[in-house]
């Protein structure tokens, strides 16, 4: 495709080598050419970009892969998005595969949403729309004031059970919480597999006091005068210091326990990041006791931080599969247990609809709200 014509630009506003892979197998399904610009730090650790070619009038992608360096990550995609918006390209649309700062989407004691913050940054930088592929949690693409393309792997990953696991028809799909049981159902219904969800202690990842403000009352030290509020009665009663409210009784997990029949199979744990890997080396030693023979960990994002290679290879995991959302060659390296999933079949296809006005409809067909 002659480039000049095609009415947009494709371009990375990456500046490690390793994190425009994607960007360069987006672009060769797509038949353009990867736009010219120049994305590099200064010595002083600031962002700078430089584009090479003209911009005005056009469709710009800007495809950003987000690295161990996240927060550089998102500076080189503000800076390289304005750039482009004092260019005076037509339309900005960010192509965020693993959106970051995903799992701070929810109010923790005196914390943040810093998802919404991200969402509003994006915007004043330039971006008019996003495509990402499975947001932490669906609720984060109301944070935004433009459209966002939330796409799927699981047609990827579930299309690698059936065709690299042998003999998956005697496997069972896993939630290693609760809180993942939706997702380990939608696997379950789609290959026609049993289900099982890990409870218990060890499944625990966020602290139950993590989430609300659970300060108590001032209480001032008066000697005269009402020291609080008094309850209304037929008879006086003493005042006291603040509201008594009725206190909520303390969780206490359960010991960890494995709801289903996971014995003599192949358990295949299901996630949509896979960052920390404690919680999935604890929930498959669990599934080794309780027989299960081989054990896969599928997720959508291999961020694969810190140790995690490492203590996935000295693991019982027999294998952890992960799309391309996230650059994690390094890793790979470290651990020939982790396996990749090419996605940027969708996100090419995502692009070119985009551009031509098609409907993405086709890209989301059985999918569900639950999904």
């Amino acid at each position: 495709m002659n480039v000049a014509k095609s009415g947009y630009r494709v371009f990375s506003a990456n500046s490690s080598v390793a994190c425009t892979e994607l960007a360069k197998k987006i672009t060769e399904r797509l038949g353009v050419e990867l736009g010219k610009s120049v994305v590099f730090q200064e010595s002083n650790r600031e962002t700078r970009v430089d584009v090479k070619e003209s911009v005005r009038g056009q469709t710009i992608f800007i495809i950003q892969t987000i690295p161990r360096d996240v927060n550089t990550a998102i500076m080189e995609l503000l800076v390289m998005a304005y750039a482009l918006k004092t260019s005076c390209a037509k339309n900005i649309i960010g192509v965020i595969p693993y959106f970051p700062y995903s799992k701070q989407c929810k109010m923790r004691k005196r914390g943040s949403i810093v998802s919404k913050l991200l969402a509003s940054m994006l915007a004043k930088a330039g971006l008019t729309h996003i495509i990402t592929m499975d947001l932490h949690q669906k609720e984060i693409q109301g944070f935004f004031s433009f459209p966002v393309d939330n796409l799927r792997a699981s047609p990827f990953l579930i299309q690698y059970i059936q065709e690299e696991i042998p003999d998956y028809r005697n496997a069972i799909i896993v939630a290693k919480s609760p809180a993942a049981a939706k997702r380990a159902q939608s696997y379950a219904e789609r290959l026609r597999l049993g289900l099982a969800v890990i409870h218990g202690e060890a499944q625990c990842s966020e602290s139950d006091m993590a989430d609300g403000r659970h300060s108590p009352p001032c209480v001032r030290n008066t000697t005269t005068g009402h020291t609080g509020l008094e309850l209304p009665s037929g008879k006086q009663q003493a005042p006291f210091p603040g509201i008594e409210l009725p206190m909520m009784m303390a969780k206490e997990k359960p010991p960890i326990t494995v709801v289903g029949d996971v014995g003599g199979r192949i358990a295949i744990i299901v996630d949509d990041i896979i960052d920390d890997v404690g919680d999935f080396v604890a929930a498959a030693e669990i599934l080794k006791e309780r027989g299960a023979y081989k054990i896969y960990i599928m997720a959508t994002h291999g961020l694969l931080s810190a140790d995690a290679p490492r203590l996935i290879e000295e693991s019982a995991i027999d294998e952890v599969v992960v799309t391309n959302t996230v650059p994690h060659e390094v890793q790979k390296l470290q651990c020939p247990k982790i396996k990749t999933v090419d996605v940027s079949m969708i996100l090419a296809e995502a692009i070119r609809r985009i551009h031509n006005g098609e409907s993405m409809a086709y890209l989301f067909r059985n999918i569900t709200v639950d999904d």
